[in-house]
């Protein structure tokens, strides 16, 4: 599933389902299982241990990574619980990075569906507001901003497509 619209479609009818956006709210209602562990390296994994699905968490994220990583890992939960079983669950060093495959940029994808609402977003690309200053107003990474400016312009909205840094969630 590489396909943009697809994953934002995902994301939306999550949110549609459930009336939140909020990935710590939406875990517990799918039945997802958070758990905070002292990672060094990693922000997060997913996993499925006797049909029962993980998130682990880095125990030191501030909130607003905290919702960026949840939304990552909720991705995998969504779109790639199958591939999670098959392989004992996925551990993950660099979130985030575009180039470490397609699952991990599917995920990345749908966090970004999930965080941010089409609305606001497109009111202040509107406005002329670069992707800094958005992700700004929306309190976010400006990574995940520029991979929703690439949803929206999937979905055939005009925007200029905005460059993303490949490893801003590995450090």
């Amino acid at each position: 599933m590489t396909d943009k619209v697809e994953i934002a479609r995902r994301a939306d009818a999550l949110v549609r389902f459930s009336g939140e956006r909020d990935p710590r709210r939406l875990a517990r209602e799918l039945g997802v299982e958070i758990l905070s562990r002292p990672f060094a390296a990693q922000k997060g994994a997913y996993t499925v241990i006797m049909r029962v699905p993980f998130i682990f968490l880095k125990d030191d994220l501030d909130p607003v990574w905290e919702r960026i990583v949840l939304a990552h890992e909720l991705g995998h939960h969504i779109l790639h619980r199958a591939k999670a079983e098959e392989r004992g669950g996925f551990r993950e060093f660099d979130l985030f990075d575009v180039n470490a495959g397609r699952l991990e940029r599917e995920a990345n994808l749908f966090a970004a569906q999930l965080l941010l609402e089409d609305g606001p977003f497109l009111e202040y690309a509107r406005r002329g507001w670069d992707t800094k200053t958005v992700a700004a107003a929306l309190e976010t990474d400006v990574n995940l901003a520029a991979l929703k400016a690439d949803i929206l312009i999937a979905r055939g909205i005009t925007l200029r497509p905005q460059p993303h840094q490949e490893r801003f969630l590995s450090a």
